[in-house]
């Protein structure tokens, strides 16, 4: 209102930059980026994406509606869209060595649950049945997991799940209990994959039982996808009827979901005619109309300028250091006293049990957070409360992206080292309980040595 009571309007300028535009929301993303820049990212799920991503996902690809498939849309003006779809899902097939004969691809999932929840959607059906990895023993949410007083997710909302196990001696995942499972429960599809489970999974052995037991096999190979692109990891296209993956893990693309699926001739009738795969319209009607509006144009956009970078060498060359940087950390954790499940690692990540040292893995999370190092709490084999977890689980990928090494890596082992050690230090005075730790962290005493090992 100006001085006489009279309403003014600002001319909304859209060519303003946001530090003009909207200086407080600029402020906070400043902060997180600064966050990002000083601190020591170590989610197993999190990675650092090229310039080349983010100018995809600021393009002005986002203002344009595409609802349908390519050639099918429901709105004009996609004659683009078409050519920039069509050149990400060649380059999805080009990047895991795939024949346009035999596979398909829908990339407009908006992100990895909505793909996973598509495929169960189109191919299992309200109330069928899935099998998948426990959410304790490394699984997934949107495998199936619920408790014994709740169904935590939506599959187990609206499919039959039944969790298969790891072994808990060993940490590795017990396939024969699962195969003597599968033919008790009969289920219409397993599901190989995981979200913490350090290892490589055994796609043959998954294949093995699906037949036996008459199920479609789906691998959820969203952690280690960037692994497999480069080789470097079982590749689960020669033994599954469908792949779905994430691009922002390993791929080091955007946060969006990509599902592969067979196409062409499954077998023969008893007449000797060819049966044909129909997974291409259920999946993709599943897609849309069945759960999404329009695809978002810039992460497709996004996902196409991922692919071609993940098919070169210097991105073979950054996994392989992924790999190496990850036994280095397992190594450097196992050295400094602390268990590591299965007792090792395959992959990109490390999955620590904190139980024997008696701090939780919420207490372990929050005081390595306080130190600048971002990792996150993770149920380990045994836990009964995922919400009360006694791990960790920390990955190597954004690291590396950031150019560290196995040395660097032993150094940021020792920082871990000390934060757990303040942990147990803050606890022996606070005692076990989360609220009492949290104000003895708070202290003089202990801020002092937090801000330390922080700078440092």
């Amino acid at each position: 209102m100006d001085a006489n009571g009279t309403e003014e309007f600002e001319e909304l300028n859209l060519n303003r930059p946001l530090s003009e535009d909207d200086p407080e929301l600029y402020k906070i993303i400043l902060k997180e980026k600064d966050r990002q820049r000083r601190g020591l990212e170590m989610i197993a799920s999190e990675n650092f994406t090229s310039r080349a991503v983010h100018e995809c996902l600021s393009s002005c690809l986002t203002n344009k509606y595409s609802e349908g498939m390519v050639g099918q849309r429901y709105y004009g003006g996609n004659e683009f869209i078409d050519e920039m779809e069509l050149l990400c899902q060649k380059r999805c097939l080009e990047t895991f060595h795939l024949s346009p004969d035999s596979w398909g691809v829908n990339v407009q999932p908006y992100s990895g649950s909505p793909a996973n929840f598509a495929v169960y959607t189109a191919l299992v059906g309200p109330h069928g049945r899935i099998m998948g990895l426990d959410l304790p023993d490394g699984g997934h949410l949107t495998h199936g997991f619920y408790t014994a007083t709740r169904k935590v997710s939506a599959t187990s909302i609206f499919f039959e799940s039944m969790p298969y196990k790891v072994d808990p001696k060993t940490g590795l995942i017990d396939y024969d209990r699962l195969e003597e499972n599968a033919l008790i429960f009969r289920p219409t599809m397993i599901i190989a994959g995981m979200s913490c489970y350090p290892r490589s999974l055994d796609y043959d052995r998954f294949r093995s039982i699906c037949d036996k037991v008459g199920a479609m096999l789906m691998a959820d190979m969203s952690h280690v996808s960037g692994l497999v692109a480069a080789e470097l990891a079982p590749s689960p296209f020669q033994h599954c009827d469908i792949v779905t993956t994430t691009t922002h893990k390993t791929l080091r693309g955007p946060r969006s979901g990509i599902i592969f699926y067979k196409i062409g001739e499954k077998c023969k009738d008893k007449s000797g005619s060819p049966v044909l795969y129909d997974y291409d319209s259920r999946i993709n009607n599943a897609v849309f109309p069945g759960l999404q509006g329009g695809p978002h144009n810039h992460q497709i956009a996004a996902i196409a300028t991922t692919m071609r970078q993940a098919n070169t060498t210097s991105f073979r060359r950054y996994q392989s250091q992924v790999l190496k940087n990850s036994v280095a950390l397992s190594e450097g954790i196992m050295k400094a006293g602390y268990d590591v499940v299965t007792g090792g690692t395959d992959t990109h990540l490390v999955w620590v049990d904190l139980r024997s040292h008696k701090i939780s893995g919420a207490k372990a999370e929050k005081i390595l957070e306080c130190v600048s190092i971002a990792v996150n709490k993770n149920t380990v084999p045994g836990d009964k409360s995922a919400f009360s977890p006694g791990g960790l689980r920390i990955g190597s990928p954004a690291l590396t992206t950031r150019g560290m090494k196995e040395e660097e890596i032993a150094i940021v082992v020792d920082f871990i080292k000390e934060a757990l050690q303040l942990s147990k230090d803050i606890q022996a005075k606070s005692g076990p309980p989360l609220v009492a730790w949290n104000k003895e962290l708070q202290s003089d005493e202990f801020q002092e040595r937090v801000l330390d090992l922080k700078k440092r």
